[in-house]
C-alpha cells in the first residue's frame, strides 16, 4: 500500500513503525510538525532506511502557539491545508493521522472524506476533554459551553474515520457515548522502541558533560504541561536540599519548564535543560538512577505518558505519580519497574523518591524488571502486523469490501 503516516508530535515509536512498515515493501510517507516544540523522535531519514521510507517535516515557519487559544486555532487550520495538500500529492491508500490538534485533526479529515481517502484515527488522547476541564476552570459557565462545542467537533471528527485505533480500555465508553460503532474500535497500546532506547552505562558522555557521574540523580524528561504538575519537582528538590550528592534534573521546554526556572530560586540542586536530540536519549536516561513520571489527577483515563514505556527501555526504576486508575500504574504494576503514587500526594512523592535514591540494590532490582517488561512486550514486528490489519481493515470498510 501507499500509505501517509502523520504524527504531528514526532515521537519515536511512531516513526519506529513507519520505518518497519516501509521495511515491509509499503511506500509510506511519514508526517511530522517541525514546528511543535516536544522531545522528538527519530524522523529524518536515515542513510539505512529502505527506499520506500519518505520522511518529511511540516511547518508554516513559525513556532506553533499552543498556548494562545485564537493564534492556535487560526495555525492549526492553516497547517491542516498545507497538510492536506502533501498528503493528496502522494495519492495514499490510506492516511493514518496521531498527535494532532482537534481543529487541524477535524479539517484534515474532512478534506480527506471529500477526497476519497480511507482515514484511520489513532486516538491518543482526547483533547476536547482535556481542553474542556480547563475552560471550565477559567471559565465557569461559559466555558463549559465551549467545552461541550468542542466535545461534539471531537465525537464527529471520530466517527469520521473509517477505522479507530485507541491506546487503551478505557477509552471505550467515551467511544460508546459518543455513538462510535465498536466494530470499528481497535485498541493497542503504545509501546517503546525498545531496540533504540538500549540501557546505558550509568557513566556516559552526558553524564560527564554535565558533572553527574558522582551525583545521585532523579530525572525528568518531557513535556510539562497542563496534566503535569512541575511543583512536585520543586518539592523534591527543596527536600534534598541539603543533600550535596543529589540532584533532581529536567530535560523539557515550555511553560512548565519556564515555571521551574523561575521558581527554582536558590536551588542549585534543580537543573533545567532544554530537549536533547534523540541519539542522546539513551544516555540522558541512563544519567537517572530514579526517573519520574507525572500526570494530574483531572487528566484521569484519558492520557496515558508515553514517557514511561521510553523509562522502562531504559532499564531504570521509575516514581510515577499518575491516578491509580491510569494505564499508566497499572503498566508500571505489571512492570515491576517501579512505584506508583497518587499525584495529589506531595509527601509520599518525595519520600518515595527519596527512599529509592538511598536504596542501589532495590534500584537494580526494579531497573533489571522494567528492561526485562520492555524487552518481553515492545515487539515492533507484533505491532506492526497489527497496524498492517488495521488499514487493510480501513480500506476494505471504505470501499465497503469488508467481511
Amino acid at each position: 500500500m501507499r500509505i501517509v503516516v502523520h504524527d504531528h508530535s514526532g515521537h519515536p515509536f511512531q516513526a519506529a513503525l513507519s520505518r518497519e512498515l516501509a521495511r515491509r515493501g509499503h511506500d509510506l510517507l511519514h508526517i511530522h510538525n517541525a514546528a511543535f516544540v516536544t522531545g522528538k523522535g527519530q524522523v529524518d531519514r536515515l542513510p539505512d532506511d529502505p527506499p520506500t521510507f519518505h520522511a518529511e517535516p511540516m511547518s508554516l515557519g513559525r513556532t506553533f502557539p499552543k498556548y494562545s487559544p485564537v493564534s492556535r486555532a487560526r495555525h492549526e487550520y492553516e497547517y491542516a491545508g498545507r497538510l492536506f495538500r502533501r498528503v493528496q500529492d502522494f495519492r495514499p491508500d490510506v492516511v493514518l493521522s496521531s498527535n494532532t490538534p482537534l481543529i487541524a485533526q477535524h479539517r484534515l479529515w474532512s478534506a480527506c472524506a471529500r477526497a476519497g481517502l480511507p482515514r484511520v484515527f489513532w486516538v491518543q488522547d482526547f483533547y476536547s476533554v482535556a481542553i474542556s476541564q480547563v475552560l471550565s476552570r477559567r471559565l465557569g459557565r461559559a466555558g463549559r459551553a465551549a467545552g461541550a462545542v468542542l466535545r461534539a467537533l471531537e465525537a464527529r471528527t471520530i466517527r469520521n474515520s473509517d477505522v479507530v485505533v485507541v491506546i487503551s480500555e478505557d477509552f471505550q465508553p467515551t467511544l460508546t457515548s459518543w455513538r462510535v460503532p465498536p466494530d470499528r474500535v481497535h485498541v493497542i497500546e503504545n509501546w517503546a522502541p525498545v531496540e533504540e532506547l538500549t540501557p546505558r552505562p550509568r557513566d556516559n558522555s552526558w553524564a560527564r558533560a554535565h558533572a553527574l557521574v558522582d551525583k545521585r540523580v532523579a530525572l525528568y524528561a518531557g513535556t510539562l504541561g497542563l496534566k503535569h504538575d512541575p511543583g512536585l519537582l520543586v518539592e523534591l528538590a527543596n527536600a534534598v536540599a541539603d543533600e550535596d550528592d543529589i540532584r533532581v534534573v529536567v530535560v523539557s521546554e515550555g511553560p512548565g519548564r519556564q515555571w521551574l526556572a523561575e521558581r527554582r530560586g536558590d536551588l542549585p540542586n534543580l537543573l533545567l535543560f532544554d530537549y536533547q536530540p534523540y541519539e542522546a536519549l539513551p544516555d540522558v536516561l541512563a544519567t537517572a538512577d530514579v526517573l519520574v513520571a507525572l500526570l494530574e489527577p483531572d487528566a484521569g483515563r484519558f492520557s496515558v505518558p508515553s514517557k514511561i514505556l521510553s523509562n522502562l527501555c531504559a532499564g531504570r526504576p521509575q516514581i510515577v505519580a499518575v491516578p491509580a486508575e491510569n494505564l499508566a500504574a497499572r503498566t508500571i504494576a505489571r512492570s515491576g519497574g517501579g512505584v506508583v503514587v497518587d499525584p495529589r500526594d506531595r509527601r509520599a512523592f518525595v519520600e518515595t523518591t527519596r527512599d529509592l535514591l538511598a536504596d542501589p540494590e532495590r534500584r537494580r532490582r526494579l531497573g533489571g524488571n522494567a528492561r526485562r517488561f520492555s524487552e518481553e512486550r515492545f515487539s515492533l514486528g507484533a505491532v506492526t502486523d497489527r497496524f498492517e490489519a488495521v488499514m487493510r481493515d480501513a480500506v476494505e470498510r471504505h470501499y465497503g469490501t469488508a467481511g
